[in-house]
């Protein structure tokens, strides 16, 4: 009775186990689904004070600018005189005179320069005695020959020593006269060459040089795809202008007249030549300079280059829908001039881009945006274009 008494009170305390165990686990299991509700349960928060501003903030963005434009190319030139020599003395002597100085405007026929001219006066004075000497003598045979005292062949022979000795006195006359160095046009002396007053001259040595600069050529290499434009429209007026080296522009306008016959192995340019009179005397033989030579641009695509940005090399610009969606477009520039681009592809003239590019707007963004009209935007650039 006792063995039965002691099962019994076993099962009944294995039973109050069972049933606490059991009531634990369902406990567990409805504070662990309370728990995964909560987590689960979308978090939020409060806007904050700057994502409410950004909703807010008004864009500008503006439309391509499509207008006819003349451009210039420009290119680096060389500014020679059609008229430049060397002056060089023709005779060996002492330099007598100087009579003008470095920079100096000279006309045609000035005296420049006087070598000492004794021995060369000396010379035509030995001449024109010997000519007199050959005249006395040709007289006194022409008088033998009419009294038969002497043949006729004597007389000859005194005539042709006339002559040489005439040509003799005619030459010595010539190098006197090349003791004085005249300029032979009207322009500007150069720098002098190693002479001073006194100097001992050499034959053909350098004096100084002279430039005629009443109209000049300007020399500039052109590329290849210039050179086929140009050869397309040579009927056409080809004007250009030059720009000097302190970024004035040069009053008279200047006029293609020649390109050289060949291009150069190196550069793959050709030479063109332009001419410019030059009335006031401005130019200089051997100054440098730019040739502006204009170009027209029917229905160019202008967009402000502020409103474009640089990815490895390529150019982009934030294209805005009329929803205010931002996207971002590739673009291909033709020209780059002051403050704006000439675009030849990726956006259309009716399409709508960000004016000013913002670091916080991204592709993708929705913005709220005001329309600037294009020629406003443009001009606010400082744009000088004709």
């Amino acid at each position: 009775m006792k063995l039965f008494n002691t099962l019994a009170l076993c099962c009944s305390a294995l039973l109050l186990v069972l049933s606490i165990s059991a009531c634990q686990e369902s406990l567990d299991s409805k504070a662990s689904a309370h728990s995964t509700h909560q987590v689960g349960k979308p978090l939020t928060k409060d806007p904050t004070p700057n994502d409410e501003e950004a909703s807010h903030t008004i864009y500008e963005v503006s439309k391509p600018l499509v207008k006819d434009l003349t451009l210039n190319d420009e290119y680096v030139c060389q500014i020679r005189a059609i008229q430049h020599i060397e002056i060089r003395s023709l005779e060996k002597g002492y330099l007598q005179n100087v009579l003008i100085d470095e920079g100096d405007t000279v006309r045609k026929g000035q005296l420049l320069f006087q070598i000492k001219p004794n021995v060369y006066e000396a010379d035509v004075q030995k001449s024109e005695a010997e000519v007199e000497l050959s005249k006395i003598e040709l007289e006194n045979n022409q008088a033998l020959v009419d009294k038969d005292i002497i043949s006729a062949t004597e007389a000859t022979m005194s005539a042709a020593k006339l002559a040489k000795v005439k040509a003799e006195l005619e030459l010595a006359k010539t190098h006197l006269g090349f003791t004085e160095i005249r300029a032979p046009f009207d322009g500007l002396i150069g720098r002098f060459g190693d002479i001073r007053l006194g100097s001992l001259l050499e034959e053909n040595q350098l004096l100084t040089t002279l430039s005629d600069t009443h109209r000049l050529w300007v020399y500039f290499n052109v590329p290849e795809a210039q050179y086929l434009d140009y050869m397309k429209n040579k009927r056409l007026s080809q004007n250009v202008q030059l720009q000097l080296a302190n970024n004035e522009i040069y009053p008279e306008p200047g006029t293609i007249e020649v390109i050289q016959s060949d291009f150069s192995s190196t550069s793959g340019n050709i030479a063109f030549r332009a001419s410019f009179s030059n009335p006031h005397a401005l130019l200089r033989y051997g100054q440098t300079g730019k040739i502006l030579w204009p170009k027209k641009s029917n229905q160019a695509v202008i967009v402000p280059q502020k409103s474009t940005f640089e990815i490895l090399d390529k150019r982009f610009i934030f294209v805005v829908d009329k929803a205010g969606v931002v996207h971002e477009r590739e673009i291909k520039v033709a020209r780059e001039e002051p403050n704006i681009y000439i675009v030849a592809s990726g956006i259309a003239p009716d399409e709508m881009f960000l004016l000013e590019r913002q670091n916080k707007i991204d592709k993708g963004d929705k913005i709220h945006y005001k329309l600037i009209d294009p020629q406003h935007a443009i001009e606010n650039l400082k744009l000088y274009a004709e």
